[in-house]
C-alpha cells in the first residue's frame, strides 16, 4: 500500500512538474528549432541576462517578495480576528458575513477595480505600492479568514480557560497555548496569501500604473518581446519562491487536524 502511494505522489509530481520542462530546456538553450529533439547548442546567457539592470528582474523581484510579504503579514492581523470569531462564535448574520467574505473570490476584480482605483487615486496611494498592498488584500483576507475560521472550528477554548485559571496573561496564554495549537492553520493561510499576491498581474497592473514593476509585470513585458530563452528563466524565477514556501509550509499542509477542518465552515 505505501510503495502505491508512493509511486502515485511520484506521477503527481511528474505530471504537475512536466509542463516546466520546455520552459528548463528553453532557459539553456541557444536556438531550439523544429524538428530539434533538444537543442544543438546551450548557454547560460539567458540565467546572467537576468542579473542585468536592463531586463529589471531583480527590481520586479525585489518588489513581488516586499509587496507578497507585507500582504501576508496584513491578512494575518486581520484574518485572526475575523476567523475566530466566525469559527468559534454564534451570532446574528455569521452566514451572510460568510458570504460577503466570499464576494471579492466570485466577482470578477475587474468590476470593482475602477471605483477602488478611483478611491485610491484620492488617497494619493495610486501607483504606489501600499495601494498595490491595499488591493491585494481583496483577495487575500477572504482565503486566510475562511482558512483560520476552519481552524477554530476544531479549536478548544478550555485550554484557554485552564491556562487563564492557572495565572497566565492573555499574551502568555496566546503565545504559549492559543497560538501552537493554530499554528498549522497560520502556516496554510499564510501559503495561499503569499501565493495569491505573488502571482497577482490584474490588480497590479491597474493599481501599480506601471510605477509598481513586480515579477509577473516582467514577465508580462518579456512576453512581448520574443526573448524565448530570457522568458523561461524569468518564468522559472518566478515559480521557485512560492515553491520554497510551499516546501516550507508541507509540515502543516500534512496536518490532518487542519485539512480536516475546511469541511466545518
Amino acid at each position: 500500500m505505501k510503495n502505491i502511494k508512493n509511486l502515485l505522489l511520484i506521477l503527481i509530481t511528474v505530471v504537475l512538474f512536466l509542463p516546466f520542462l520546455p520552459l528548463l530546456i528553453w532557459s539553456f538553450a541557444k536556438g531550439w528549432y523544429f524538428p530539434q529533439l533538444i537543442p544543438e547548442q546551450w548557454t547560460l546567457q539567458h540565467w546572467i541576462q537576468l542579473l542585468l539592470p536592463t531586463t529589471r528582474v531583480v527590481e520586479g523581484l525585489l518588489q513581488s517578495l516586499a509587496i507578497a510579504f507585507m500582504t501576508t503579514l496584513l491578512s494575518l492581523l486581520v484574518g485572526l480576528p475575523a476567523g475566530r470569531a466566525i469559527g468559534l462564535m454564534e451570532f446574528p448574520g455569521k452566514a451572510a458575513l460568510k458570504l460577503f467574505l466570499l464576494t471579492p473570490i466570485i466577482v470578477s476584480p475587474l468590476a470593482t477595480l475602477m471605483g477602488i482605483q478611483f478611491v485610491l487615486i484620492r488617497l494619493g496611494l495610486n501607483g504606489t505600492i501600499p495601494g498595490v498592498i491595499l488591493v491585494h488584500l481583496m483577495p487575500t483576507i477572504p482565503y486566510m479568514t475562511l482558512v483560520l475560521a476552519s481552524v477554530f472550528a476544531n479549536f478548544d477554548p478550555s485550554y484557554e480557560i485552564q491556562a487563564r485559571s492557572l495565572g497566565a496573561s492573555p499574551m502568555q496564554v496566546f503565545s504559549q497555548v492559543t497560538l501552537p495549537l493554530i499554528a498549522p492553520g497560520l502556516v496554510v493561510g499564510a501559503l495561499f496569501a503569499f501565493l495569491i499576491s505573488w502571482n497577482e498581474f490584474l490588480l497590479t497592473f491597474f493599481v501599480g500604473a506601471g510605477r509598481v514593476f513586480t515579477l509577473p509585470m516582467v514577465l508580462f513585458t518579456l512576453l512581448q518581446g520574443g526573448n524565448n530563452g530570457l522568458i523561461a528563466a524569468v518564468a522559472i524565477t518566478s515559480v521557485i519562491p512560492g515553491l520554497l514556501f510551499l516546501l516550507v509550509s508541507s509540515k502543516a499542509l500534512q496536518n490532518e487536524v487542519t485539512l480536516g477542518g475546511l469541511g466545518n465552515v
